[in-house]
């Protein structure tokens, strides 16, 4: 699925890992994505989050989009941040999850949280093949 999300991809974001139920991206903040307040827009962090969230909910097969999401800001991501997202499935009923991610900037002595994402899936079709 993320090799044909062009949205994410254009922005830089890297898909480090996924596997069942499970996602990690990374971004870097740069200058177009920092707002007025010289502080990285809320909503490019909720992109972040959100395309962590789409890998994981995917990583089961049949296509999995997003149902409805909510997003905590904790803390300002600057620009040059390296901020990353960790994708944690919490729970499958029927066809629908719950996922829950953390935007964390990374920092040379460890990583400080920025977000916190609950995101709630629902399968709609088969596993859709790429081309």
């Amino acid at each position: 699925m993320f090799d044909t999300d062009e949205a994410s991809r254009a922005l830089g974001i890297e898909l480090v890992e996924a596997g069942e139920g499970r996602a990690v991206a990374r971004m870097r903040i740069t200058a177009s994505m920092v707002n007025g307040h010289s502080i990285a827009h809320g909503g490019y962090i909720f992109l972040l989050a959100d395309t962590a969230f789409a890998c994981a909910c995917n990583s089961h097969g049949p296509v999995t989009v997003a149902a409805g999401a909510e997003i905590s800001f904790i803390a300002s991501g600057r620009l040059g941040d390296e901020l990353v997202a960790t994708a944690t499935e919490r729970t499958r009923y029927g066809r629908n999850g719950i996922y829950d991610v953390t935007v964390s900037r990374v920092e040379a002595d460890g990583s400080s949280v920025l977000a916190e994402f609950r995101g709630r899936s629902r399968t709609i079709g088969e596993r859709r093949e790429s081309t």
